[in-house]
């Protein structure tokens, strides 16, 4: 199936939601420089594993609750009526599977209330592990209490709170958040009111170490480090807009931490968060190089969107599976039997993502 943009007059975040489902559907907003480092990562084969395929066990702790595989379909969208379609059915296909499933931005909820129910899939999956979305200066202006009834109005097990300034910078006109600051306060805040049920995650240009570690001292127990290398929300923006944003977003669409560099950055910057890997997570072998990196789950948004409208949700099903089983051989030629296990296994590391992991600092490059 295709995701068609509706023609008629329609509220102004709808038609914005329907553009990025309509961008993300093809390849032109993949980030250009690189793959999220990923492809600078080698897991070294073990030709005798002492492995069998029966005593793997994919299954993962997620703050309160275990998955079945260490697998998340991160925020994609909600809003106009087509992508409530995609929610219900995406929603679906993730409880089927066992991972979580992320809503898009609520904040099209908070500007047309009349769109709710395209955030409210409950009704189609009743035991999805299900993920709020707002955005950290949207929950600065709500206040703590208006964020939290946000979450429960949708059943939500968690609201992630995102942080995307690069996004909002090259955005068109009104729709464009120029004012950043207060955002360590607001998470703080969120995370007492909703009793630490919190994710805090980045939209593809990525978490330093630095951000992780102040995060994690907040009590935020889950953190997606969402780096640069898969869908670069800067050039979908770029894509959307004209003339002088138009070439803005085109100068920093490439901007941002690798996802390979964020998540190894992040891991022992929050060492008891619960990390998700997102950005450039395409397959079954790059989930586990991710893991392998630190991450306790890997988060994929666009190529399951893909392959939902090449084949509608048998076709995202479809897909999933086959991620956790490329997975499950990952995790036998490196004789892993658990995802903790794959990431004690040995790796290679090429010279680009070695040069974020020890980056040179303002006095040694005066030296």
């Amino acid at each position: 199936m295709n995701t068609v943009i509706n023609a008629a007059p329609m509220h102004e975040s709808h038609a914005r939601k329907l553009d990025h489902l309509s961008l993300c559907a093809g390849d032109d907003v993949e980030h250009g420089a690189h793959a999220g480092l990923f492809e600078e990562v080698s897991l070294v084969h073990d030709a005798l594993p002492e492995v069998s395929t029966a005593e793997l066990d994919l299954t993962t702790r997620f703050l309160d609750h275990t998955l079945r595989a260490p697998l998340m379909l991160t925020g994609m969208t909600g809003g106009p009526r087509e992508a409530g379609e995609v929610n219900h059915a995406l929603a679906r296909v993730c409880a089927q599977v066992g991972v979580p499933f992320g809503l898009g931005s609520q904040r099209v909820m908070l500007r047309d209330p009349s769109c709710a129910d395209t955030f409210r899939v409950r009704s189609s999956a009743p035991d999805v592990l299900l993920i709020g979305n707002i955005g950290v200066m949207q929950a600065r202006d709500l206040g703590p209490e208006r964020v939290a009834e946000l979450a429960r109005s949708v059943e939500a097990d968690y609201l992630a709170i995102h942080l995307n300034p690069a996004m909002e910078l090259v955005q068109p006109g009104s729709e464009a958040d120029s004012d950043f600051t207060g955002g360590y306060d607001t998470i703080a805040r969120v995370v007492d009111a909703l009793g630490g049920r919190v994710l805090v995650k980045e939209c593809g240009t990525g978490l330093s170490a630095r951000v992780a570690a102040r995060l994690a001292a907040l009590g935020v127990r889950g953190l997606d480090a969402s780096g640069s290398g898969g869908t670069s929300w800067v050039k979908v923006e770029a894509l959307r807009a004209q003339g002088r944003q138009a070439r803005l977003g085109a100068l920093f669409a490439d901007w941002g931490i690798p996802t390979a560099a964020a998540v190894a950055l992040c891991r022992p910057a929050a060492p008891d968060a619960t990390l998700i890997a997102s950005g450039g997570i395409t397959d079954g072998l790059v989930a586990a190089k991710a893991l392998a990196l630190g991450a306790d789950v890997a988060g994929l948004a666009r190529p399951v969107l893909q392959a939902y409208n090449a084949g509608g949700a048998d076709g995202a099903l479809e897909f999933l599976e086959e991620t956790i089983a490329a997975l499950r051989i990952a995790m036998v030629l490196v004789g892993a039997r658990t995802p903790v296990e794959l990431r004690r296994a040995p790796r290679v590391l090429g010279p680009r993502l070695r040069a974020w992991l020890h980056p040179e600092s303002p006095a040694e490059s005066a030296q």
